[in-house]
């Protein structure tokens, strides 16, 4: 096989959905760049193909790097893949096709399983715009804030999270994005538990907390676009909405914050029932 790195999507879940191209290319390069060598040793036995592993994730030195690139100058062809599904989607490829790029090595993509492609395709949500945002941040202050940046997106947004964050991000986004806000999660994606359910915020959110197997396993979030309706989050806005609730009944706080930001009563009472969920 010719000097190449080859970027290789590998399945997300169902063994068998990997490509007649990506078995041939993994069986016949001369390394296979692997992000966990241990899971992708299981997948590759499943195949019976025996190729050496060189482990390539976040944590290694630029040295990996350069060392897979003196390999691709010399003549050899090295194959990519990652833990589960395309590789350099939400994982740490970008430096070695970067770097192969700079060396003048060329990369040739293989086409394949995406958690979030795969996601998207059966949310029942606009698919003709949406950006992939990945993983949130873990801590709650940047989680918040990168939410509310997003709040007022006119597309779909999908996220990758873990099964133990997934109350806390949902949470989050119920203050961010209101309880109407259409939301889609997508579970365990061709597994044997595949569940993908779409509802309103705060429906999903109490269907989640109901059911701890909905915490379980690979997650994939989808938010639907804002309603041109949807109101603005304002910091302020809110902080007054607060204040105001605690003494008095909270359409009246809300029929205040809407006066004063020139917004419509119904929609600062629902953001009211929201803050305080």
């Amino acid at each position: 096989m010719e000097r190449c790195l080859y970027i290789v999507p590998t399945p997300i879940g169902n063994l068998t959905d990997i490509t007649l191209r990506a078995c041939e290319v993994l069986a016949s390069v001369d390394v296979i760049a692997a992000e966990d060598t241990r899971h992708s040793r299981k997948l590759l036995n499943h195949l019976n193909i025996d190729t050496p592993m060189w482990a390539y994730h976040e944590h290694v030195d630029d040295g990996v790097t350069e060392r897979l690139v003196a390999q691709l100058v010399g003549g050899k062809a090295i194959a990519l893949i990652s833990d589960a599904g395309t590789p350099l989607v939400s994982d740490p490829g970008f430096r070695l096709v970067r770097a192969a790029q700079d060396a003048q090595c060329p990369v040739v993509p293989l086409p394949g399983p995406c958690a979030a492609i795969t996601a998207l395709s059966a949310s029942g949500l606009p698919t003709d715009r949406f950006a992939f945002e990945g993983f949130l941040p873990a801590k709650a202050g940047p989680r918040a804030a990168r939410l509310q940046a997003l709040s007022q997106r006119d597309h779909t947004v999908v996220f990758y999270e873990a099964p133990h964050r997934i109350l806390a991000t949902l949470e989050a986004m119920l203050l961010e994005f209101g309880a109407e806000r259409e939301v889609v999660l997508a579970r365990e994606l061709t597994k044997s538990f595949e569940t993908i359910r779409r509802a309103p915020l705060a429906v999903l959110l109490d269907w989640v907390r109901a059911d701890s197997n909905q915490q379980r396993g690979e997650q994939v979030l989808l938010v639907g676009p804002a309603s041109k309706s949807t109101v603005a989050v304002d910091p302020a806005a809110d902080s007054l909405l607060m204040r105001l609730a605690l003494e008095l009944p909270p359409r009246k706080a809300a029929a205040i914050v809407a006066e004063v930001y020139g917004l419509k009563a119904r929609q600062v009472y629902e953001r009211l029932l929201a803050l305080k969920v």
